[in-house]
């Protein structure tokens, strides 16, 4: 008796493996602008420490799941993206004001902090558009083959007549 398989023939594409890897170099700078960021500006963050460390273990956890080609993340991926492009996108100017005379001096200068936060937004945006184009890939499709057939692409013989089941049912 032959051995069914179940092969994921979205996975195989180039273009699947180019826009996964992409996803997640796109996550994990995301988590180390984050945290340089953070680190730099420990002192003027006002409490958002524990949101950014939040982000950047989220986007971690996200890489890694998401490295095992896990397409349920990417829409979660890309609400956060469009969430912290907003934040970026509004908190940066903050950071160039901050660079003048009088203001208390964060570890790192305010207008590299600034610059930081603004290629946030960019590599934000980049991330909310492959996580989008991954998620219409597919990942997640399943073809059952029998190991006997040649190239293992045939599908198992129909059963009479009953209704196609998902894998694993």
């Amino acid at each position: 008796m032959s051995e069914l398989r179940i092969e994921h023939p979205n996975r195989d594409k180039a273009e699947s493996k180019a826009t996964k890897a992409i996803v997640v170099l796109l996550l994990l700078v995301s988590a180390g602008l984050i945290f340089v960021i953070t680190a730099g500006g420990w002192s003027e963050l006002q409490g958002a420490q524990p949101v950014a460390f939040a982000y950047i273990l989220v986007y971690l956890v996200m890489a890694y799941y998401v490295s095992r080609w896990n397409r349920g993340l990417l829409p979660v991926a890309a609400a956060l993206a469009v969430l912290f492009a907003v934040i970026a996108a509004v908190s940066s100017p903050a950071w160039f004001d901050r660079d003048k005379v009088g203001f208390d001096s964060p570890t790192l200068e305010p207008s590299i902090l600034g610059l930081l936060t603004l290629i946030l937004v960019p590599v934000q945006l980049l991330l909310l558009a492959f996580a989008m184009r991954g998620f219409q890939q597919k990942w997640n499709v399943e073809v059952e083959t029998r190991s006997d057939s040649p190239g293992g692409h045939e599908p198992p013989p129909d059963d009479g007549g009953t209704e196609p089941q998902p894998a694993g049912a």
